[in-house]
């Protein structure tokens, strides 16, 4: 997610690289894929989030600051909503990809310290489950991977960063859209919401938030609900995080026309 030193350093600045590349690949596309194009595995939009989502956005958006306390309050708000533990724990291992290890672990530390502080006060929040299906390997992993990037984008991904350096989109194909969006222990709609927060609160990426804007109508959600994202970041975060995800929407609802 070697033996020599290496093989590590290799395989660290892969890793460094998805991170770091993660929301670019979506915004060297084509034009087509700037068209909205709904996933069609994914809920009907709605005119609002629900609850259990609306803490989505706040728990990634705090991760990626590492505001601990603010992160413990947005995820008593989900439990308290009916987010199951292991959705939780997943969002927080797939920010990983955008935010980096360092505030994955800190973030993951601090689930496990809610969910103990919970239990003790007699609170049984629901466990959910882990993927239900085995996850592809070898050229199955890349094919399903290279599929469910397309889908999210709008269009194969291509442009001069993949020409220069094609292992990156290997990359991107077989480990984030194959071992991590394969695993459907978590809907897209939600993984979306988390990478919005997540760059929304991490200054310096707005081109990857626009396009994550754009992913975000793709796989169902609304203008409405992501209007309210950013309510509810101008609410209980900052206003630079706040004025970051409305410019990145109003920019991706003109792209997509709507």
């Amino acid at each position: 997610m070697m033996t020599s030193d290496a093989s590590k350093t290799t395989a660290l600045s892969a890793l460094l690289m998805l991170c770091l590349s993660a929301g670019a690949m979506f915004s060297m596309t084509t034009q087509a894929a700037e068209a909205s194009q709904t996933v069609t595995n994914t809920p009907a939009s709605s005119e609002t989030l629900s609850t259990r989502q609306q803490a989505i956005p706040l728990m990634a958006a705090f991760m990626a600051t590492s505001d601990m306390p603010s992160l413990n309050a947005a995820l008593n708000q989900g439990f308290d909503a009916g987010l199951s533990v292991s959705e939780a724990r997943e969002i927080l291992v797939q920010l990983y990809a955008y935010v980096g290890f360092p505030r994955s672990l800190n973030a993951l530390n601090e689930l496990m310290t809610v969910v103990q502080a919970r239990k003790q006060r007699g609170i049984a929040d629901a466990p959910g489950r882990e993927p239900s299906r085995a996850i592809p390997v070898g050229a199955e992993l890349l094919v399903a991977g290279t599929a469910n990037q397309t889908k999210i984008s709008g269009a194969p991904v291509k442009g001069p960063v993949f020409e220069f350096a094609p292992v990156i989109n290997q990359f991107l194909q077989t480990h984030l859209f194959g071992d991590i969006f394969e695993r459907d222990n978590l809907d897209w709609q939600s993984r979306e919401l988390a990478t919005v927060g997540a760059l929304a609160a991490t200054p310096g990426v707005e081109s990857q938030l626009r396009s994550h804007m754009l992913a975000s109508l793709r796989v169902g959600l609304s203008a409405a609900q992501l209007r309210q994202v950013t309510d509810l970041l101008k609410k209980h975060g900052d206003a630079q995080t706040a004025e970051r995800a409305s410019t990145a929407l109003a920019q991706a609802l003109a792209a997509s026309g709507k």
